[in-house]
C-alpha cells in the first residue's frame, strides 16, 4: 500500500466510502454517484476541498486538481472520468482499499 500522508485512508476507510471509491473506477462509468458522496470520499482521502465562484466545487489531492459543478446532483460520466483521472494521477487505486 502506498502512503499518501493520509491520516484516514487505507483499510480503515468506512464501507460506504470504499463502495463509492470502487464505483468511481467501475466500467461502465456510473451515473448514479452524487457529488456529496464523492466529496466525502475525497475528504477521507485527505483532499483539500473548496467552493469557488459560480457554484464550482474544487478538490486538490496530492497536487492534482478536479473541478466540478456544485449542487446536489448525480455526476455525469465526464465528471466521474475527471475524478477518476485525478485519483489515478494522485496514485490512488481501489485495490488499495479492499471492499
Amino acid at each position: 500500500m502506498r502512503d499518501w500522508g493520509i491520516s484516514h485512508g487505507g483499510p480503515e476507510m468506512n464501507h460506504s466510502h470504499r463502495k463509492v471509491l470502487h464505483s468511481l473506477f467501475a466500467h461502465p462509468i456510473p451515473t448514479n454517484l452524487h457529488l456529496h458522496e464523492v466529496e466525502s470520499v475525497l475528504r477521507e482521502l485527505g483532499a483539500e476541498i473548496g467552493h469557488s465562484g459560480h457554484g464550482r466545487f474544487t478538490a486538490t489531492l496530492a497536487g492534482h486538481h478536479v473541478s466540478l459543478h456544485g449542487g446536489d446532483h448525480g455526476l455525469t460520466r465526464d465528471e466521474v472520468a475527471q475524478v477518476r483521472k485525478a485519483l489515478e494521477a494522485a496514485g490512488i487505486a481501489p485495490a488499495d482499499f479492499p471492499a
